[in-house]
């Protein structure tokens, strides 16, 4: 007996929807994931290897196409089925499953482990920590600031229902209900602006002070690492500490005994002693490793922290007048377990 079965029948696979809102009603293509996101960074140009389905539907799980009279009425008479699929695919947003939603997030944060425990170091040893304990270091971080979000949630839920419960003095009360209520509740003359200025200077605080809650899939690992690298360092969950990288630094040695201004002193400090340009090049060198003459240069190489390596590439570049360089000999210094 010969099974009869549908031979237009269309099987969903590995399908991402792409959906755009037009007027009050939403509209739907299917398409393959990877596939619209190199149709849209310009690697993919072929409309036929992105659309699974090329057809615009109301609801793609149930099959509901839509209507000729509802895709007129939301992108204009003139508009042609391809112009139509052309324009959701350029803004509509792009829905996965659960399950490749899922994946998509810990490849993301398997990346951002990793480069965090490849840049950061115990500050004691200079050894690097195993993806394990970086991974629950963040957990922490994570905890915590989950934790403060939910006590500030609390107090200005507690602060709006004492604002909401504090009883008002009504026009046209008597002067005795006046007096006495006024003598029970304490009029708040200079209390609110004070509140007020006290809330708006703990905002910005707090939005200075680097925090870490997971990882997202609309950032890029490397933003969300350095996010990671700066509230680990800051909160120290664990004792870490940037990695330190090794340069080497070559100056002509006509330069070297020129002197250089120091930065101006602050109010309250002693005037900051001139140095020359090799003094200063050693103040940014925490560790030096070699220096030596060869010719007519000086050669150094030691360790810098990353935050420092800038200021000193532009001190050289700027004092030697172009002649003086800075080479990178390693990103991050670390020390490995045997």
């Amino acid at each position: 007996m010969v099974i009869q079965q549908p031979s237009n029948q269309i099987k969903l696979t590995n399908v991402s929807l792409v959906r755009l809102k037009k007027g009050k009603k939403r509209f739907e293509i299917a398409c393959y994931k990877n596939k619209v996101l190199e149709w849209r960074s310009g690697i993919e140009t072929d409309l036929d290897n992105v659309l699974q389905i090329p057809n615009v539907f109301l609801n793609v799980s149930k099959g509901q196409t839509a209507p000729s009279a509802e895709l007129a009425k939301a992108f204009g008479k003139d508009a042609s089925l391809d112009d139509i699929i052309l324009e959701i695919l350029r803004k509509g947003e792009m829905q996965v499953g659960e399950k490749e939603r899922t994946a998509q997030l810990e490849r993301v944060h398997n990346e951002v482990v990793s480069i965090v425990a490849s840049k950061l170091v115990d500050p004691r040893t200079k050894r690097v920590y195993t993806p394990g304990i970086i991974e629950k270091a963040l957990d922490m971080l994570s905890s915590m600031a989950h934790q403060q979000q939910q006590q500030q949630q609390q107090q200005q839920q507690s602060q709006s229902t004492s604002a909401t419960n504090t009883p008002a003095t009504l026009p046209g009360t008597p002067n005795n209900e006046a007096a006495s209520s006024s003598s029970s509740i304490p009029a708040p003359k200079t209390e609110l602006p004070t509140s007020t200025s006290t809330s708006t200077e703990s905002k910005a605080s707090a939005r200075n002070i680097p925090t870490w809650t997971g990882v997202s899939t609309s950032k890029s690992a490397k933003s969300q690492a350095l996010d990671a690298m700066r509230a680990l360092i800051f909160h120290q969950p664990i004792p870490v500490a940037r990695a330190r990288m090794r340069l080497r630094v070559t100056c002509p040695t006509s330069v070297l005994k020129q002197g250089v201004k120091g930065p101006k002193p602050a109010d309250g400090e002693e005037k900051a002693q001139p140095g020359t340009v090799k003094d200063r090049i050693l103040h940014f060198v925490e560790q030096v490793e070699s220096q030596d003459v060869v010719g007519s240069e000086w050669e150094v190489v030691g360790f810098v922290e990353p935050g420092a390596f800038k200021g000193l590439s532009d001190f050289v570049g700027g004092e030697t007048k172009g002649q003086g360089r800075v080479e990178v000999l390693d990103m991050a210094v670390t020390h490995e377990d045997d």
